[in-house]
């Protein structure tokens, strides 16, 4: 029965102001509301694909620090990779990160093999744009 395996539904990020990270998301993937969230009050979120997918996840937390990846003490644990198509996407959707609020980590956009930025979002998780 190898092929039974769970499917992975979404990921969750935890934060202090759900509604704030996941409208951060929102706007940067093209990314929707389950039904009914869209108003809620909930710390609870849900993010769906245009496929109607349910993707990324938000859960309320009464304090939650950040981590300061590459250094300190508190590592990234975990972080997003989003591709683009092409080097002018990468610089295109850097605009649109830093504009919704998205913080520079690192840059590596003239890697010639894997070009990539890291950013922080609003609540301090790592994420990664790069041509794929």
């Amino acid at each position: 029965m190898a092929d039974r395996v769970p499917r992975l539904r979404q990921v969750v990020l935890d934060t202090t102001d759900a509604r704030a990270l996941a409208e951060f998301y929102r706007r940067l993937l093209g990314f929707a509301y389950r039904p009914g969230d869209e108003e809620s009050e909930s710390g609870w979120l849900v993010l769906r694909d245009a496929d109607g997918i349910p993707r990324l996840a938000f859960q309320q937390v009464a304090a939650l620090p950040p981590p300061t990846w590459p250094d300190g003490p508190r590592p990234q644990m975990l972080h997003l990779d989003l591709t683009v198509a092409t080097p002018a996407e990468l610089d295109e959707q850097h605009d649109r990160a830093i504009a919704l609020g998205a913080r520079l980590l690192a840059d590596h956009a003239d890697d010639p093999e894997e070009p990539l930025r890291v950013y922080a979002d609003p609540a301090g998780h790592p994420f990664c744009l790069f041509v794929g």
